[in-house]
């Protein structure tokens, strides 16, 4: 009795000397948030962190509305709901592959990442798609059918004319490349194929090898040192996949004139704010995400090429043509491939997030075992499988249910026995059996037994992780309150703001002020290259059976830069080149405004009024889930209690 005293005080003064070290900075509902968790959260969210009142006080009022939600979505058993239990389950493991790795192996992966990050393979591939978890006679099927292809080209066939061809390969680009997938490097395919592509001799095909995808076949064209990392800003102008011959010959020939005037000494920016067709770029004057060795950004083949063939910073290609369209390329910055030592951080990253980092865990295995004392007791306690193991299993059909009446342990991991028992494996069995080859029964089990002994000691170390290290504890718990906070708004404000249509129209009339139409012009804008043109178009809409096609046709007879026309109700608030302009209905005199002269046609001038329900919908919406949410969170404060200890917090900067 003495010793549990004891041993209770010495619990207690632990609690008390911890508590102390991280007191606590709030509660919601009792549970807890301790300093050291809120300073985490605080740190992430707040990039340049301020801890006077002010910032601290507005911070809290964020979270303690995050805290409430979490707390009723809790409360009404969100975090039970399966298809959320499977999404935590999903993000769980993800997060757990770091720790499940061994460092030494880890270390070669990434030193090989950068080996191949310094080169590039070019290899084109043909693929026979197969689910991960196909049938045997489905799997057996498709890798015939690949034995089958590699056959054909090993017999003289052509590669690309096999990809092609008729239940050739099932890659959907095939049709277009021939099944070329360009150069690439490190991280920008799945590792097993890069893997393959690595390995295999240039003017060889592989044998047949298996990805998420289905069953590959690749034959390497070229290894080169690697051509390093670009920026480069871009002009296009595109046309669409359904665009007609004249439509692509007036884009070429479009492209062509834009790219005489930049030789001229038209300035880019002025250009592609005036003429490219890529709204992605067109306002950061065409620059694009920086791609080539090292990145997982790739572009099509005959873009990167024409990139990379620009040899000074500002250089500018001649239009390049792709399935997008024609492409005019100015050349930004160029790097070569870094340092080993300035990208480890990075690839270290990357590798613990890739397939690659797999390959390491049987060395962490095998630490694992050593560290926690494990103990085999598998060959007696396999016997039983080894006899009842029968060609049902290779379809699905077997079963250890009822049969099997022992549940021994097949080994002992840190003195623990219980998930490691007969029982357990034979769950395994049953549900593991698609794509196991026919062979004996001691075979396949002792097969089977090594994948499962894997599996299992992986697990069991993944679900002591969080006592083992905080900060994947905090990572966990932020994933499983962002999960269930998504759904429970999604129940309660998004989604009931749009299926609420009687309240939406109820809120909408009852703050109908809100929307309303600013003073508009429904207009036809003709934006002109120059001044003469400008006096041209005017003179053309005097005649007022001449439409707006008709003009373009004329004008842009002898070059494509020299009209644009819009139709629309403008904003004249919101439009700069309509501001401050006396426009009347009918055609106005034309005017210059910076540097683009405008022939402004107007067919009405509509007055400021209220809007329609359905004309206003899209933000009414967005008002009411913010007034759903305000309301919900009123109430959610009358069922949870918060409680902030406020000198906690205004230390927490110390």
């Amino acid at each position: 009795m003495m010793k549990k005293f004891i041993l209770l005080c010495l619990l207690m003064t632990a609690v008390q000397s911890f508590a102390q070290k991280d007191p606590i900075v709030m509660e919601i509902d009792g549970k807890p948030v301790t300093k050291s968790e809120f300073l985490q959260i605080y740190l992430k969210n707040n990039p340049d962190p301020k801890f006077d009142k002010a910032s601290l006080d507005e911070y809290v009022e964020m979270f303690t509305k995050f805290k409430l939600k979490v707390a009723e979505a809790e409360k009404l058993g969100y975090d039970t709901i399966p298809k959320l239990k499977k999404e935590l389950d999903g993000y769980r493991k993800q997060l757990a592959l770091p720790y499940l790795i061994d460092s030494v192996e880890n270390q070669a992966m990434v030193a090989q990442a950068y080996d191949r990050i310094k080169n590039e393979v070019r290899a084109s591939h043909i693929l026979v798609r197969v689910d991960a978890n196909a049938s045997p006679k489905d799997t057996l099927a498709a890798y015939n059918r690949i034995l089958a292809l590699k056959s054909r080209i090993e017999k003289g066939e052509d590669f690309a004319a096999v990809a092609k061809m008729k239940n050739g390969s099932d890659d959907p680009s095939a049709a277009n490349n021939g099944g070329d997938l360009g150069y690439f490097t490190a991280f920008q395919m799945v590792y097993p194929f890069e893997e393959k592509a690595y390995t295999t001799p240039i003017g060889q095909i592989s044998e047949p090898f298996r990805t998420r995808f289905g069953y590959h076949i690749v034959k390497v064209t070229d290894k080169r040192p690697s051509r390093g990392t670009i920026r480069v800003a871009h002009l296009m102008i595109s046309t669409g996949k359904d665009a007609t011959p004249e439509a692509k010959a007036n884009a070429e020939k479009k492209a062509t004139e834009i790219y005489d005037k930049l030789m001229a000494g038209e300035k880019w920016e002025s250009m592609v704010s005036l003429h490219s067709d890529d709204a992605n770029s067109v306002k950061k004057a065409g620059e694009l995400p920086a791609f080539g060795s090292g990145t997982t950004q790739r572009m099509v083949p005959a873009f990167e090429d024409a990139a990379f063939a620009l040899k000074n910073v500002g250089d500018i290609s001649k239009p390049v043509k792709t399935d997008f369209g024609y492409h005019i390329i100015k050349l930004l910055e160029w790097k070569e491939v870094a340092s080993f030592e300035s990208m480890k951080k990075e690839l270290q990253t990357k590798v613990n997030k890739d397939e690659r980092s797999k390959k390491t865990q049987d060395a962490f295995v095998a630490k694992l075992k050593t560290n926690y004392q494990y103990k085999y007791n598998g060959d007696k306690n396999l016997k039983w499988f080894n006899e009842h193991l029968d060609s049902t299993y290779f379809i699905g059909k077997w079963s250890a249910d009822g049969k099997l009446k022992s549940n021994k342990p097949m080994f002992v991991l840190n003195g623990v026995t219980a998930p490691f028992t007969q029982q357990e494996f034979a769950a395994y069995l049953e549900k593991n059996y698609r794509g196991v080859k026919r062979d004996e029964a001691k075979i396949v089990v002792a097969k089977q037994y090594k994948n499962w002994e894997k599996t299992a000691i992986l697990q069991y170390e993944e679900s002591i992780l969080p006592s083992k290290y905080p900060e994947y504890r905090a990572l966990l718990k932020e994933y499983h309150d962002g999960i269930i906070l998504y759904e429970i708004m999604q129940d309660r404000v998004w989604n009931k703001a749009v299926k609420d249509t009687a309240g939406l129209k109820a809120y909408f009339n009852a703050n109908q002020a809100k929307y309303t139409w600013p003073k508009r012009l429904d207009a036809t804008v003709y934006e002109c290259l120059n001044a003469d043109i400008a006096k041209k178009v005017s003179g053309m809409l005097k005649n007022d059976t001449i439409n707006s096609k008709h003009v373009l046709d004329v004008i842009n007879k002898d070059s494509e830069l020299n009209l644009k026309v819009k139709m629309n109700k403008f904003d004249i608030a919101q439009t700069p080149y309509l501001t401050n302009r006396n426009l009347v209905k009918g055609v106005n005199p034309a005017y210059e405004f910076e540097g683009k002269y405008y022939v402004i046609k107007v067919a009405a001038v509509l007055e400021p009024g209220f809007k329609e329900f359905s004309e206003a919908k899209g933000m009414a919406t967005s008002d009411y889930q913010n007034y759903l949410e305000a309301t919900w969170l009123e109430s959610l404060r009358k069922a949870h209690t918060v409680k902030v200890n406020s000198d906690v917090l205004y230390q927490i900067g110390n």
